[in-house]
């Protein structure tokens, strides 16, 4: 089998980074925040060796990819461009994409908007659903009450960014483990937390890292931040609001290519959108299957890489 490969290509206006693996159908993966092509680790070579071509970037601001200044260029239909210009540069005519966490409404936006490429989507952690009536932030406020909830924390430029670029290597330490299936539900991270509080405050730092976490992968995420800085995949949060105003056309859309779901039991965006796994088909009319798998958190491909590429692999095998 060919061997893990690391490519640049120039896509929709900025430099992109990406890892290539295997040779047949493309597959694209898209990661979440706070991480990188990385997070694909385990999935890369287990696709590969099951007949596909992988390609996993990192996305806008993340890694070695460029991470343009203007908050605004963060936006959703930049962010679809980067993955278009990326699969048209590969010279094939479709692809399958992958999207966890953040890479999901990447993934399904991509699906959304080019029919014609994507051919057929898997979403990890978080499901499709539609453009919402209610502007994001207002959203968000009504959700919040009187707490800080994360996202609208994230709103203000250089605030959250300042805490986790002070120590790159704990600040992921806290975000992998206290969002994973491992810490204990004393300790999880909660996505709402009192106005006290910092966020960098709001979860814990493990004394031994859980079984799917190595010192080696943590220096490699705590790298990739120490060099490029947590301010580009913080403004993929700041343009919740311009993503809406820029999709009303996108009001009530269905997903109509074959699908698959698949998360953590113990996920957080689980009940941060309440009844939200259970709707995931509700708008995805071709879901062909959704797992919730058991004591798995949000790091649901880390965490529970066998399981994930078994779900992958099935369904990709069965297009």
């Amino acid at each position: 089998m060919p061997e893990l490969q690391h490519k640049f290509v120039n896509s929709n206006g900025i430099r992109m980074h990406y890892v290539e693996q295997g040779a047949g159908p493309l597959v694209i993966l898209c990661h979440g925040w706070p991480e990188s092509w990385y997070s694909w680790r385990h999935q890369i070579p287990a696709l590969a060796a099951a007949g596909f071509r992988v390609v996993a970037p990192d996305q806008r601001g993340y890694g070695q990819t460029d991470a343009p200044e203007p908050i605004e260029s963060y936006n959703i239909l930049n962010l679809v461009g980067d993955i278009v210009g990326l699969v048209n540069s590969l010279g094939v005519e479709t692809a399958v994409i992958v999207g966890h966490d953040w890479g999901a409404p990447v993934a399904w936006n991509s699906a959304l908007l080019r029919p014609d490429l994507f051919r057929a989507i898997a979403l990890l952690s978080v499901p499709y659903f539609p453009r919402t009536p209610m502007r994001p932030t207002d959203a968000m406020k009504v959700l919040a009450g009187d707490k800080n909830f994360y996202q609208l924390y994230f709103q203000e430029p250089g605030k959250v960014e300042k805490e986790l670029d002070a120590d790159p290597r704990r600040s992921m330490a806290m975000i992998l483990y206290s969002a994973s299936g491992d810490v204990p539900r004393t300790g999880e991270l909660s996505f709402l937390f009192p106005k006290t509080k910092k966020f960098i405050e709001t979860g814990i730092v493990p004394e031994k890292l859980p079984p799917w976490l190595t010192e080696a992968d943590l220096d490699f995420f705590a790298g990739e931040f120490k060099r490029a800085g947590f301010r580009g995949g913080v403004n993929w949060y700041r343009n919740f609001d311009r993503n809406w105003e820029l999709t009303p056309f996108l009001d009530g859309a269905k997903l109509r290519q074959p699908a698959v779901f698949a998360a953590g039991e113990r996920d957080l965006v689980g009940k941060m959108i309440p009844g939200g796994y259970e709707m995931a088909g509700a708008f995805t009319p071709n879901l062909k299957k959704q797992v919730i798998i058991p004591g798995a958190g949000h790091w649901v491909q880390q965490e529970r890489p066998k399981e994930i590429n078994e779900i992958l692999i099935e369904f990709l095998k069965s297009l």
